[in-house]
């Protein structure tokens, strides 16, 4: 029998939210019921009824989007293993953005209940951060990563995203951002698309959000994760707690190197990936990035219930 190919788990990022995510795997798994639950409990506030009828509005709101897809991701997982009787084998994981710290409860990092106070501190101060500037993002569609930084440079705004070759996206304050369209233009960008989001993720205007966020990370209790967890702002995988936590803080402002992330997960092996979260977002990006690869997009209970033979 020849051994399976090394797998890793990949986590989705704000943005890929969508009222009812979460609704079958509660319903169908006590493990992954159980941790709506406690999530409810913990935060004080719906997570559950907002993740999974809604209104949209609510949960687009980055302080219940956060947890909302951060809950869902080890829903997946804790579903898997309630229908397939074992977990769901991996050897590294990653997360866009948010999801990096899914990927770190996945790997064992902090446990569900740590993990879960991190991040709706973390959505709650980059809430505060949105309603206290004026800041706005746009993709650069056919973008390099050095136009991408020459224009952020010229216009005074941040590199926020490297998804995949040739969608990059600027962050910063609007006024700055006013500037990018005629700038891109004259690179010969082929396309500009302001986002509909509320505020400059990201960038240097979430700087108060990472400031406050830095000792609650620090007072975390952390453990070494069980796989390489590869971090977004250094596209390396994070090795000791003072590396972790350095990463995680530096990511709120800093750019998310998705590309290059993905690209060092291909170069340790990993060409067997795994999207836990909704709308397969993260499954497209991959294509872009290696054709070669495989990823396989687990949303619901039904996604878990028609792969987990294939996921041996």
């Amino acid at each position: 029998m020849t051994n399976p190919k090394p797998r890793a788990l990949l986590f989705s990022g704000q943005g890929a939210q969508k009222v009812g995510m979460g609704a079958d795997l509660y319903d169908n798994s006590p493990s992954a019921q159980a941790l709506y639950k406690l999530a409810d409990s913990k935060l004080g506030w719906p997570l559950s009824e907002y993740s999974f009828r809604g209104p949209e509005a609510t949960l687009t709101e980055t302080r219940v989007c956060q947890p909302a897809l951060y809950t869902h991701g080890l829903a997946i997982l804790a579903a898997f293993e309630d229908h397939a009787k074992r977990p769901l084998r991996f050897e590294a994981a990653a997360g866009l953005s948010l999801g990096e710290y899914t990927a770190h409860a996945a790997a064992g990092t902090f446990t569900f209940q740590t993990g879960l106070g991190l991040v709706a501190e973390r959505g709650r101060l980059m809430q505060e951060a949105c309603d206290a500037t004026v800041g706005t993002m746009i993709t650069l569609l056919g973008a390099t990563p050095e136009q991408a930084k020459e224009i952020a440079t010229l216009c005074n705004v941040d590199v926020a995203n490297l998804n995949c070759p040739g969608q990059v996206v600027l962050s910063g304050g609007k006024k700055e951002m006013e500037s990018v369209a005629a700038a891109a233009k004259e690179k010969g960008i082929r396309k500009v698309i302001p986002l509909n989001v509320a505020g400059a993720y990201h960038s240097r205007l979430m700087a108060a959000a990472a400031t406050q966020l830095a000792p609650l990370l620090i007072h975390a209790e952390l453990a070494a994760p069980r796989v390489p967890v590869v971090a977004n702002f250094t596209a390396e995988v994070s090795d000791g707690a003072d590396q972790i936590l350095r990463a995680l803080e530096a990511q709120v402002c800093g750019s998310v190197r998705w590309t290059e992330s993905i690209q060092r997960l291909i170069a340790l092996g990993f060409t067997d990936f795994v999207e836990c979260g909704p709308g397969g977002i993260i499954a497209g990006l991959l294509r872009r990035i290696d054709p070669a690869v495989s990823c396989l997009s687990l949303e619901s209970y039904a996604d878990i219930v028609k792969h987990a033979d294939a996921l041996n």
